[in-house]
């Protein structure tokens, strides 16, 4: 199993949000900007008006497991924040996978085509 590198602390957070660029969906929006490793760095964020704290987790595990099953695929050297929206609580794994990768594709970080 691969070990995942988190941001960890506001400032690393508020870098990414200042300086970085983003893309959304009506599931996620995507914060991301180069870091100068030779890894990704990610972030999860929800808020509380997402729902109480069963479903903010529930939403930050689907977006955890979609992003491991992708970081295999995807181009190395940037922090990546996602941030769920509203909306997502509603969302079943199907619908953040595919706005996942719409994204990821949008922001030109997937490197191999196949789905």
């Amino acid at each position: 199993m691969t070990k995942i590198n988190t941001l960890k602390n506001s400032r690393q957070f508020r870098n990414v949000y200042d300086s970085g660029n983003s893309f959304s969906t009506k599931f996620l929006v995507i914060f991301y900007k180069l870091n100068g490793y030779s890894y990704n760095r990610v972030g999860i964020s929800t808020t509380k008006k997402l729902g109480n704290s069963v479903i903010r987790n529930r939403v930050k595990r689907l977006i955890k497991e979609n992003y491991r099953l992708n970081c295999n695929k995807m181009k190395t050297g940037y922090d990546l924040i996602f941030l769920a929206r509203v909306r997502a609580k509603e969302a079943e794994y199907k619908d953040i996978e595919k706005s996942m990768y719409y994204l990821l594709k949008k922001v030109k970080l997937i490197e191999k085509s196949g789905k």
